[in-house]
């Protein structure tokens, strides 16, 4: 994360209503962190070499570029009401949003996202600016989704890889700004007998797993509590999916981590399968944070 003096917190509007849900999302995190918010709106028609100026013998304020310019006055006034004293700016950056809050990503410490804008098809659950956003971004990326709880703790999927690390790193800052209890989720499926018929090479004995488990957890969680000695933290090592065992730790949290791909997923994956899974699923806002490299 760009932890530099300054850096704002980004949030992409489209004048939807996930658009906006995510500019009060925005305009929180902007505050508890002490930063500026900057309101980004990719406008994608001058790339298209459509007219954007209002028509000859139009009304007054016609035109897409007008249309742009009240969507960016508009969430600029959305965050202003729902964070008095935040100071915030508006952009209209031509281009595809995508691109344009990727662009955005080097400087930013964080950018903020709805799950779905103007345009998604309704089959889709998350757009596909946000995966892609999410994907791509060096900076962690703010999916506004599901219920936003003021309580609860923040909750990090852990899969014990070293990509994992930014995200426990990030969420256990998050609880700490926010006042929080971190919560870690560690979910395994190693199977835990074979039966008559199984193909599986090894028998894994209960006792022995949950052990290891334990301790790939335990590690992965290491040197928070001199980071963080104010934050308090619970563990949770349970057998099952992980996108189930997030998505059920969501219903109760005020925020969930997860890293943009974790241990054993294809590195040629756009996101990985588990954050893909619970940007889909969650019922709070879901951060997505890229390991660098």
């Amino acid at each position: 994360m760009n932890s530099a003096n300054g850096a704002a917190v980004v949030v992409g509007v489209d004048g939807s209503e996930p658009a906006l849900r995510a500019v009060r999302l925005a305009a929180g995190e902007a505050t508890r962190r002490h930063r500026p918010l900057r309101v980004v709106h990719g406008f994608i028609w001058p790339l298209l070499r459509v007219s954007v100026q209002a028509p000859a013998g139009g009304p007054p304020g016609g035109g897409l570029r007008h249309q742009a310019e009240e969507i960016v006055t508009a969430a600029v006034a959305e965050a202003e009401a729902a964070a008095p004293g935040l100071r915030v700016s508006g952009e209209i950056i031509d281009g595809e949003a995508s691109a344009a809050l990727l662009g955005e990503a080097p400087s930013a410490a964080m950018i903020v996202v709805g799950d779905r804008g103007l345009g998604g098809f309704a089959a889709l659950v998350v757009g596909s600016v946000a995966i892609q956003v999410a994907a791509y971004a060096d900076c962690p990326v703010l999916v506004a989704r599901g219920a936003g709880r003021p309580a609860g703790p923040v909750v990090v999927g852990v899969d014990g890889s070293a990509r994992s690390r930014p995200a426990v790193e990030f969420a256990a800052e998050e609880a700490s700004v926010r006042g929080a209890r971190l919560h870690a989720v560690h979910a395994y499926t190693h199977p835990v007998s074979v039966g008559p018929g199984d193909m599986q090479p090894l028998v894994y004995e209960e006792g022995q797993l949950r052990g290891e488990e334990d301790r790939i957890l335990a590690e992965s969680l290491s040197g928070l509590g001199e980071r963080w000695p104010e934050v308090p933290v619970t563990r949770e090592v349970t057998h099952g999916r992980p996108v189930g065992v997030l998505t059920e730790a969501s219903r109760t949290a005020q925020l969930m981590v997860v890293g943009a791909q974790g241990r054993g997923e294809l590195t040629g994956l756009l996101l990985g399968s588990v954050s893909q899974g619970v940007l889909h699923h969650a019922d709070c806002p879901v951060a997505v944070v890229r390991a660098p490299g």
